[in-house]
C-alpha cells in the first residue's frame, strides 16, 4: 500500500511543470536551433534531451525540428566541451554524459579530471568534518550520561567515549592528509586554468 501511495505521489509531481523540459508557451514559441544549442552548451546527452522536447511539446500537438535543433546542439557543444568548462564542470561535482567530439573530448577530460578531484577531496573533507562533530555531540552527551549513570552502566558508557576520542583522532589525522591533498589539487587546477593548452605531464622533480 505504502508503495502504491509512492509511485501514486511520483505520478502526480509528473504533472508539474518542473517535469518538463519545456513548457507549453515555449513550446509553441520554440526557436529549435537556440534551445539546441543551450542544451548543448550545458552537456545535455542529445538523445535523452531532445526525448525530453518531445514529451514536453507534445501537450500542445507542437513537434519538435529535431534537425535544426541538432544544428544548434553542435554549435553549442563546442562551448561546453572546451578545457576550461571540464575544470568547473568537475570542480562543481556535474557528471559527464560523454558527449564531447573526439578532436574535442582530451581537453576537456584533462580539465574535468582536475576539477573533479579537487570537488571529490573537498567532499570527504566535508564528510569528515560532519562525522568529527557528530562524534563530539554524541561524547557530550555521554558525559552528562555519566554524572547519573548507574555503576553496572558506567562501563558501556565510558567505552563508547573512548571509542569517540579513537576515531576522532582517527578522522582528524586524515583530514591532515587530506588537506595536503586538497592543496595540491588546487594547486594543479589554477596551473591548468592558467594554461588549459599547455603541456600537462607531470614536472620532473629536481633533487
Amino acid at each position: 500500500m505504502r508503495k502504491l501511495l509512492l509511485l501514486s505521489a511520483l505520478g502526480a509531481m509528473c504533472l508539474l511543470p518542473s517535469c518538463y523540459s519545456l513548457s507549453k508557451e515555449e513550446c509553441v514559441a520554440a526557436n529549435w536551433k537556440v534551445i539546441g544549442d543551450t542544451d548543448g552548451a550545458a552537456g545535455y546527452n542529445p538523445q535523452s534531451r531532445f526525448a525530453d522536447h518531445v514529451k514536453s511539446c507534445e501537450r500542445v500537438k507542437v513537434v519538435p525540428d529535431q534537425t535544426t535543433w541538432y544544428q544548434g546542439f553542435q554549435e553549442g557543444i563546442k562551448r561546453y566541451c572546451t578545457p576550461l568548462s571540464g575544470a568547473q564542470r568537475g570542480e562543481a561535482g556535474d557528471g559527464y554524459n560523454n558527449v564531447c567530439p573526439p578532436d574535442l573530448e582530451p581537453g576537456f577530460m584533462r580539465g574535468y579530471t582536475l576539477g573533479k578531484r579537487v570537488h571529490e577531496v573537498r567532499e570527504r573533507m566535508n564528510s569528515i568534518r560532519s562525522s568529527i562533530s557528530s562524534r563530539e555531540q554524541d561524547t557530550d552527551q555521554r558525559y552528562r550520561e555519566l554524572k547519573n549513570a548507574k555503576d553496572q552502566d558506567r562501563r558501556a558508557i565510558q567505552m563508547r567515549i573512548d571509542d569517540n576520542d579513537f576515531e576522532i583522532r582517527r578522522l582528524r589525522r586524515e583530514a591532515d592528509d587530506l588537506s595536503y591533498d586538497l592543496s595540491n589539487a588546487e594547486r594543479d587546477l589554477a596551473a591548468f586554468r592558467m594554461n588549459p593548452q599547455g603541456d600537462m605531464r607531470p614536472p620532473v622533480r629536481r633533487y
